[in-house]
């Protein structure tokens, strides 16, 4: 049942058939994901071409007291445990974003039904090319929902959970995410070697859905989402 729900997820999904034409021959066999199908919590989503890429732009819509566990935008029918998630995104902040926001941008994995369970990656685009060596050190962050925000990783465990990547804030970025078991691996624009490894993934390993994550102030675009067991 597993292998059949990932072959007519496998998506090649372009987050895009969000247009409301009707789909042509490619359009459906690229299996394009219909806007109001996302399972929207504390986001807007719309459908936008962005730098030459169709996608679903996801802008926060939550209350600034909202915690990470808050911003999702799930993908319905997805089921995954084990394997590789791939995507383009930007992460960027709202006009009236404060200036200590980052852009926040990622993806959750392993979604439980009621959202209460996740494992996200995410990155920080506004801390890539940051002139504060420290603050660059912060570019890509791992979190497990509940128990495991940034902020307890970071104070009981410096530098684990967290690490360097180049980029730039509203610019594409291809993200692969590799799962397997208790252990993730994170890589950013092609690159043969991991930027953030995490060995120890806090939750139960068990299968849930995906959803395109995003933080306080955030004004995201993911694209061409694909899965694959």
């Amino acid at each position: 049942m597993r292998s059949e729900l990932m072959n007519v997820f496998a998506l090649s999904l372009l987050l895009v058939g969000l247009q409301t034409q009707s789909a042509g021959p490619a359009r459906q066999k690229a299996a394009g994901l219909p806007l109001e199908k996302l399972e929207l919590h504390n986001v807007k989503a719309e459908p936008v071409t962005h730098l030459g890429r169709s996608a679903v732009r996801i802008t926060d819509a939550g209350a600034e007291g909202l915690d990470d566990a808050g911003r999702l935008a799930i993908v319905p029918g997805s089921s995954f445990q084990d394997g590789t998630i791939e995507v383009n995104l930007t992460g960027d902040t709202a006009p009236d974003a404060r200036p200590e926001f980052r852009g926040f941008v990622g993806i959750a994995f392993r979604v439980s039904a009621d959202r209460s369970h996740f494992e996200c990656l995410y990155l920080r685009p506004k801390n890539g090319r940051s002139e504060d060596q420290l603050q660059r050190n912060h570019s890509v962050q791992y979190i497990s929902i509940p128990g495991f925000p940034w902020q307890k990783l970071r104070s009981e465990s410096p530098g684990k959970y967290e690490s360097y990547v180049d980029l730039v804030p509203g610019q594409w970025t291809q993200v692969k995410i590799q799962v397997a078991g208790s252990r993730a691996r994170l890589y950013v624009n092609g690159a043969e070697q991991p930027v953030l490894v995490v060995n120890d993934l806090k939750q139960t390993s068990t299968n849930g859905s995906i959803a395109l994550w995003v933080g306080l102030g955030t004004i995201a675009h993911f694209s061409e989402l694909k899965v694959t067991p």
